[in-house]
């Protein structure tokens, strides 16, 4: 059989594990797979999500790492950066959950986890851009688009920000969140 066989299977069996919630058996065959083949990040952030589970985020953190530099994907980022998160480096996240977005605009857990930061860290200006891109992609995506109204209005652009309500209220007339902020701005 060949390595790349070999490492396919052990990597479907390792997913199957973790999803069964078996997380010895998956480590056992995540380990199999990493040695197969160790050219390929799956095994490694496989192992990464066992260890967040296990309460181990510092052996996460550097089998994320270790993912991002065989292929920098956007599921290695921000797995590092909510590992980041956990212990207190919030720069770090900030700027690992960014590098996410550039790698997948679409990876909503660093789109809210990235509002969430630059809120506490003063930098939503930095924000909006990757929500916008997110927007360019999925523009029926009405809680992002809610964030980035929040957002705009802000950082004093209650203008840009209370047309994105209106849009939201357009296809969603019912949205109560989006009819209160739209309030809070025009008073």
């Amino acid at each position: 059989m060949s390595s790349h066989l070999d490492y396919e299977i052990n990597k479907e069996l390792g997913e199957c594990y973790l999803f069964m919630g078996d997380l010895d058996k998956a480590v056992e065959y995540y380990d199999k797979a990493v040695q197969s083949n160790g050219i390929h990040p799956d095994p490694y952030l496989g192992l990464a999500t066992i260890a967040v589970q296990q309460g181990e985020l510092e052996r996460a953190y550097e089998l994320y790492k270790k993912a991002a530099e065989i292929e920098q994907s956007d599921k290695a980022l921000a797995g590092m950066a909510l590992v980041e998160m956990e212990t207190n480096r919030q720069n770090e996240a900030f700027d690992h959950f960014s590098q996410a977005l550039d790698q997948n605009p679409e990876n909503m857990i660093s789109i809210f986890m990235l509002v969430q930061l630059g809120h506490v860290l003063g930098r939503i200006e930095e924000v909006i851009p990757h929500m916008e891109n997110y927007l360019a992609i999925d523009p029926l995506k009405h809680d992002v688009r809610y964030s980035l109204a929040g957002c705009l209005s802000c950082v004093g652009k209650p203008d840009e920000a209370r047309g994105h309500l209106e849009r939201i209220l357009e296809t969603d007339p019912d949205n109560e969140s989006a009819k209160e902020l739209l309030e809070h701005i025009r008073s």
